[in-house]
This record gives structure tokens, sequence and C-alpha cells, in this order.
């Protein structure tokens, strides 16, 4: 497999970009769409998922950092995912 066109196109920006979005979905971040903060643990979890899944399907084929980078971001949305369930269902986190 040859490398993307567009260098703006790595897995480091694609981790970031999932863990952009569960940090949405856990109402850290407000939505770029609509600026509200609101937390939708389906969502979250999904993308905690999918993160999951790429570490376990890149595991021995990533540099150092990609490999920090992941588990570090993993192990910090699944600590928020925890402290959110504790808070109950999805809703509209106010300020």
């Amino acid at each position: 497999m040859t490398q993307p066109t567009d260098p703006s196109l790595t897995f480091v920006s694609y981790i970031s970009g999932l863990v952009l979005a569960a940090s949405v979905y856990l109402g850290d971040q407000p939505d770029p769409m609509t600026g509200m903060k609101a937390v939708n643990l389906t969502s979250a979890g999904h993308a905690i998922d999918v993160l999951t899944m790429l570490e376990e399907k890149t595991r021995g084929n990533l540099t150092d950092d990609e490999r920090r980078l992941l588990e570090g971001a993993l192990y910090e949305l699944r600590m928020k995912y925890v402290e959110a369930t504790k808070k109950g269902p999805s809703r509209i986190v106010t300020p």
C-alpha cells in the first residue's frame, strides 16, 4: 500500500479525529455544529470501540509515539466514559 496523497491524512490525525468525536459525545467538548455540549453514551461507546479495534488491529505496527497516543487516549476516554455512566443516560450538559 502506498502513502496517502493528502499529507494531512495520517494515522495520528485519524485517531485525533476519533478522540475529538468521543470527547464531544462525552460532553467534554461542544458539538462543532451546534456549539452545545451533550452526552451521548451510545455514540461515545462506539467511538471508544472503534479506537479499541484500531489498537488491536495495529498492534506491533505503530511507532512508539502512535502507540502511546492511542493507549493514552483510550485510557482517558474509558475513564471519562465510566464517570459519565455514573451520572446517568445521555443528556444535555449545562455549564
